[in-house]
């Protein structure tokens, strides 16, 4: 894969993203490194080799989900920035056009 600078002005859009030039020449250099890592990884043999799924033989090392104790609605609350004794509030977010 060729990484040009129409390749960089692409990602710099999608990303959503503007760079100096500075810094396209930085990232031009990085993608081009990582790119031959992965050209270079595509070179070694991995006949009979099983792929990794997971990093340790360890399945489902989670805890049991067992019902405890329940905040009371006062214990809630008491660190809110704002309540009314019931509820949370908070700031609007969806504005209903009138």
């Amino acid at each position: 894969m060729q990484v040009d600078d129409a390749l960089i002005d692409k990602l710099s859009r999608l990303a959503m993203l503007r760079f100096t030039e500075e810094e396209r020449a930085s990232i031009k250099a990085d993608l081009q490194k990582m790119i031959g890592f992965v050209d270079k990884l595509k070179e070694l043999d991995t006949t009979g080799v099983e792929p990794l799924l997971h990093m340790s033989p360890n399945t489902n090392v989670l805890r049991d989900d067992v019902p405890g104790n329940m905040l009371s609605r006062e214990a809630a609350l008491e660190n809110a920035p704002q309540h009314n004794g019931i509820y949370f509030m908070v700031p609007r977010v969806i504005n209903k056009p009138e």
